[in-house]
């Protein structure tokens, strides 16, 4: 009996298509996980681990996602204010980051879903999120696509 071969997509082969997540009142982590495996490619039949074979993704209303429970008061999220400098942790919850920056909210949960090297990186080049309705890339026709959460 031959035996069979497991398939590993080619970079010729790969065709990246555009899709676009409205994120109003909808879950943080499931909409990111969803967002996550649509730029890794996993919902393709052609998915390999090691290359890149997602797809670019607008996230739009990125300001009205919703997160469960208190942790809209719990929540923190942690940057080094200047590099390098011990002391200089800045810390904001959920709710401050959400009126001063709500596209950084979608792109660090994304960005901790994703693996973290190179590939990763490669990845989270083809995430933009806005957080308004308006974007710039409606030449590209994005796809439609609907978060189950």
């Amino acid at each position: 009996m031959p035996h069979q071969r497991t398939y590993s997509a080619k970079a010729k082969d790969i065709k990246h298509e555009w899709h676009i997540i409205d994120v109003s009142d909808k879950v943080l982590g499931r909409a990111c996980s969803q967002i996550a495996s649509l730029l890794k490619g996993k919902h393709k039949p052609m998915y390999t681990p090691s290359i890149d074979t997602g797809d670019h993704v607008v996230v739009i209303n990125a300001d009205k996602v919703k997160v469960t429970g208190n942790k809209a008061n719990q929540k923190m999220y942690y940057r080094m204010g200047v590099p390098g400098m011990p002391g200089t942790l800045k810390s904001s919850n959920y709710e401050t980051l959400q009126r001063r920056h709500p596209e950084d909210i979608i792109v660090n949960a994304v960005r901790r879903m994703l693996p973290r090297n190179a590939l990763g990186r490669q990845m989270m080049t083809k995430l933009r999120v806005y957080a308004g309705d308006k974007h710039p890339h409606t030449a590209q026709k994005p796809a439609a696509m609907q978060v189950n959460a």
